[in-house]
């Protein structure tokens, strides 16, 4: 088995706690109605969105299933493992998550995301693959940051 880790890092205007509520706590509600192209449906499977829930997104082509190990909404941190679906292959076993978000000094936030990916045998991701999926989480993230920004009641 292979083990790849890389950390991104990006930062926002809106505060910690509200991008938490909306991105993480509420993602299940809000994703669907911000992309109801690409994300059809969130549903929680088993449990209730704390560790040990699994959740399925149910995108246009496809589905994504994620064990969530760790939600604290006093810590801001959000730990899960992509277990089934997309992004899952014959090369690549499961991919785990650990995201954090904190407070910067101008008052917004500054998000940290490390995602380590497990790989089936000596199997090697690419950079073209690997920058696909960062474009991916990023461009989610900026559609919620608009939201928010947007709605400044929103998550408060």
């Amino acid at each position: 088995m292979g083990v790849f880790t890389y950390t991104d890092e990006h930062t926002s205007p809106v505060l910690p706690a509200r991008i938490f509520k909306a991105a993480i706590v509420d993602s299940h509600n809000l994703m669907p109605k911000l992309l109801p192209d690409a994300i059809k449906s969130v549903e929680f499977i088993k449990g209730d969105g704390g560790a040990g829930s699994i959740k399925q997104i149910n995108f246009a082509g496809g589905f994504a299933k994620h064990q969530i190990e760790e939600l604290d909404e006093k810590a801001l941190t959000y730990k899960y493992t992509l277990i089934e679906g997309m992004g899952i292959s014959d090369k690549i076993e499961k991919v785990f998550y650990d995201i954090k978000f904190e407070g910067s000094a101008d008052g917004g936030t500054i998000s940290k995301m490390t995602t380590t990916i497990y790989t089936h045998g000596d199997f090697e991701i690419n950079e073209e693959e690997l920058n696909a999926g960062k474009e991916k989480v990023l461009g989610l993230y900026k559609v919620v940051e608009a939201y928010l920004i947007k709605n400044p009641d929103a998550y408060v």
